[in-house]
């Protein structure tokens, strides 16, 4: 039985660049579909389900935030953004929307193909990781890590696929010490260009969610200079 190819939304109002990635993600064996504006990826996001998003941060009528933003909604497919050199606010604003990752262009195709592996990879390890200690339990709130789930007296909190991740990587590790590299090689599973401040956006959007949910303490505590600890103690914040 040959296996079901992993399909790739590309969402870029340039068809020359649509062009060039089914090129490169074919050539990977990947199915590909393309859609020229946000509207039109929203359309396609309802009817399919995609393995992974490539997203170009600047399109006419609807630009790649907004399209990030309304995917995650609904669903936590991995989202890749495409922005233009030294667009860092908008790298930033993209994280904090919800994007896995980001690409700067103009990329090397090995750079893009190694992205979404590792991103395709983390996914579906994420999904099928299996261990005794599935749900952590702590002071008004539990983290279900084989269901993907953080509760808050019982209400659940919606945490975005690397958000999850990275909440129960801490969680896990509870009283520890976690570096911002420790954390991005875990988490992203490369080299993420560098850029730390990756895990301080989700660190922060997490913090806030919880805190909405009504969660007294923040169980992310900040050790400065290094990096994340989780401490569930009531008290704390």
């Amino acid at each position: 039985m040959s296996m079901k190819k992993l399909q790739v939304l590309m969402v870029d109002d340039d068809w020359k660049l649509r062009n060039l990635l089914r090129i490169y993600l074919s050539k990977e064996g990947f199915d590909t579909v393309e859609a020229a504006d946000g509207n039109e990826a929203m359309l396609k996001i309802k009817n399919h389900s995609f393995d992974l998003v490539i997203l170009d941060v600047m399109m006419p009528n609807m630009d790649g935030w907004e399209v990030c933003q309304s995917i995650r909604k609904t669903q936590s497919v991995p989202i890749l953004m495409l922005t233009a050199l030294g667009e860092t606010k908008e790298k930033v604003q993209g994280l904090e929307l919800g994007a896995d990752d980001y690409l700067t262009k103009p990329f090397d195709p090995e750079e893009l193909i190694a992205r979404v592996h590792a991103l395709i990879r983390r996914a579906s390890s994420t999904s099928t990781e299996k261990t005794n200690n599935d749900v952590l339990n702590f002071p008004a709130l539990t983290i279900d890590r084989d269901g993907r789930q953080v509760f808050v007296h019982d209400q659940s909190v919606d945490l975005t696929h690397k958000e999850f991740d990275l909440f129960a990587t801490l969680a896990k590790n509870k009283g520890r010490v976690l570096s911002r590299e420790q954390l991005i090689e875990q988490i992203w599973g490369y080299d993420f260009e560098g850029d730390a401040r990756v895990v301080d956006i989700h660190v922060k959007n997490i913090r806030e969610k919880l805190k909405r949910s009504g969660l007294v303490y923040n169980p992310i505590q900040t050790s400065w200079g290094v990096g994340y600890k989780f401490e569930a103690e009531v008290g704390k914040s």
